[in-house]
């Protein structure tokens, strides 16, 4: 069961020549989502072996040019690739207009339904729903209308312990009761306690990504103990004044709530064109939070399944 992060671009408002503009892909579970939508997004897909075909949906953070200027070339493909079924973006209220313009001037080609589903709450809010998996969108603090988002997998039903089936020899009533997570209570007023029968038999895993965004006092409540944080880290530490007043995060910053969340690894990126040693960011990440990563184009951040039992 994959639950794999790739990274289309990690510049952020300037492309450089060996970075793409934001735009990541997240497979979950055999389902593929594009987070933000950079200009070429099409050309890195293409790039890292990513069908976009296979994109579920797309999550857009907000309207930032260097989070949406890819995707009206990638619907357009998607059109003459002869895409299947409905597409389904969940964006902030302001890129209504952006699709609308869109499909006056190129939709009837296209082929396919594309549904906008806006973002407009207050705090965090389910968005997306399967029986095994959801996805949360949430406020991040950036000047305009802008949304974070958690995926991440639900509990799994729960396993019964091999030698409690045998001591026990339950009914598959019974089975089922331990599964949901309930204690079985036999008609003799026996009962088998769930906690002592059954188990989970994996963690569930999770992904947070924060793009734009300046800190703001509730982030890390809202991202604690994912597995894997995606952080803009815009600006060094000493362009601390800079990103106050751009609504972006430093990496001391990030860094900082990342701790704060108890994550267990950041990732990070958006970096300013003005640093080209993407290096300085990651030292500086890891001086508060060692488990950081700085992203490339064409990174892959894999979480893997922990099994229990």
């Amino acid at each position: 069961m994959d639950f794999t992060l790739k990274i289309m671009g990690s510049a952020s408002a300037k492309p450089v020549i060996e970075r793409f503009q934001s735009a990541q892909v997240l497979s979950v579970r055999g389902r593929s989502f594009l987070i933000d939508c950079g200009e070429g997004v099409q050309m890195q897909l293409q790039r890292f072996g990513v069908s976009p075909m296979k994109i579920d949906s797309i999550f857009i953070s907000h309207i930032h040019g260097d989070h949406v200027f890819g995707i009206f070339g990638l619907l357009s493909t998607m059109g003459m690739l002869a895409r299947p079924t409905p597409l389904n973006i969940y964006a902030p209220v302001a890129f209504g207009p952006i699709l609308k313009f869109f499909l006056s001037y190129y939709g009837e080609g296209v082929g396919f339904e594309i549904r906008h589903i806006p973002l407009k709450m207050k705090e965090v809010e389910q968005v997306y729903d399967t029986k095994s998996f959801e996805v949360l969108a949430f406020p991040l603090n950036h000047g305009i209308e802008t949304f974070g988002f958690i995926f991440r997998e639900k509990k799994p039903p729960l396993n019964v312990w091999k030698h409690m089936l045998s001591r026990y020899e339950f009914t598959l009533t019974e089975i089922g009761t331990l599964k949901r997570g309930e204690d079985v209570v036999r008609e003799d007023g026996e009962t088998i306690r769930c906690a002592d029968a059954a188990y989970e038999p994996w963690e569930p895993r999770s992904f947070a990504y924060c793009s734009d965004t300046a800190p703001f006092p509730e982030e890390a409540s809202i991202v604690r103990g994912v597995d894997l944080l995606y952080h803009e880290t815009t600006y060094l530490a000493e362009h601390a004044e800079m990103a106050a007043q751009r609504h972006h995060t430093t990496t001391l910053q990030a860094a900082q709530c990342a701790l704060d969340a108890g994550v267990k690894r950041l990732v990070i990126g958006h970096y300013t064109s003005r640093v080209r040693d993407i290096s300085l960011f990651e030292s500086e990440c890891r001086t508060v939070f060692p488990e950081t990563y700085a992203s490339n184009d064409g990174d892959v951040f894999d979480i893997p399944l922990v099994k229990k039992g």
